[in-house]
């Protein structure tokens, strides 16, 4: 039976993370960025933790400990946006300390690649999948940016573009838009001057190849060559988080357990929903 690691991404985060297993961790991360990242984590303010270049290093650095309780060894393993730094983490790819600098770095380029209150991020609660690039295109300035699972899809770019296309895509049988309370319009073309800076970023660290495979959000295919990692790292920036295609993927290949390994439950749920028999877990029903 193949066993999937799957890191959950930004949202998952919550005061009081880590609590009890992650201190020596957040600890060591926070020598790394120059501030308490563990009082963020454990006391917040809640406000402070959700900034993005604070939420990105906290959620790696305590789903990275919560690896680390694991007594199973994963045979793939796959990260939903930001998780994706923690699989390659856990892939042997990036080094921890690395792993937290650039995430910061990421976070902090992704809030000044636009200014606040220009762009959006919608919910699209059962999309009309067949229309739903063919909107986007035609309203312009907006894009898929994560297919979650059959009933959950994610806009992101301009506001106006964003709210004209969840109008078109309600007329078109979509159930229901929530727009989401986040800071920037992650996962979209606006997002292009964040990448340019995190390909300077990363041409500086050290990757390896993954030691297990790792299924890349913008392809939803395995990756193991250091050189395609870093390149795909760069358009997950800009691109589409392909989570959907990514689990069937691992699904089709035999997987049948996934761990969800950091804080929340947010993938445990698109996994169920995506394949309602897949065996799901959270990292601390197994960790003994």
């Amino acid at each position: 039976m193949k066993t999937a690691f799957v890191f959950p991404g930004q949202g998952s985060q919550f005061v009081g993370m880590g609590k009890g297993f992650a201190d020596a961790l957040l600890d060591e991360a926070g020598q790394v960025l120059g501030f308490d990242l563990k009082k963020i984590c454990f006391e917040g303010p809640e406000e402070e933790l959700k900034k993005t270049e604070i939420t990105q290093p906290a959620i790696l650095t305590v789903s990275v400990a919560a690896l680390g309780l694991l007594k199973i060894k994963p045979d793939v393993v796959a990260g939903h946006s930001l998780g994706e730094y923690s699989a390659l983490v856990a892939a042997g790819a990036i080094g921890f300390r690395d792993a937290v600098r650039i995430v910061r770095l990421r976070g902090k380029f992704m809030q000044e690649a636009v200014p606040v209150g220009e762009g959006a991020m919608a919910a699209v609660l059962m999309p009309p999948r067949d229309r739903l690039a063919e909107i986007c295109a035609q309203v312009g300035n907006v894009q898929p940016a994560n297919l979650n699972s059959p009933d959950q899809v994610v806009i992101s770019g301009k506001k106006e573009a964003v709210e004209e296309a969840g109008k078109k895509l309600k007329e078109a049988g979509a159930k229901r838009i929530i727009p989401l309370m986040v800071s920037a319009p992650f996962h979209s073309q606006l997002m292009e001057p964040a990448a340019k800076k995190l390909k300077d970023v990363l041409s500086k660290i050290t990757i390896r190849d993954a030691q297990v495979p790792v299924v890349a959000n913008v392809t939803a295919d395995y990756v193991t060559s250091a050189d395609q990692i870093r390149d795909l790292l760069i358009k997950q920036v800009t691109g589409s988080v392909l989570w959907e295609d990514s689990v069937k993927k691992m699904i089709a290949d035999g997987v049948k357990m996934f761990v969800e390994v950091g804080p929340g439950k947010v993938l445990s749920g698109l996994i169920k929903k995506i394949d309602p028999s897949a065996e799901v877990r959270t990292y601390d029903e197994v960790k003994g």
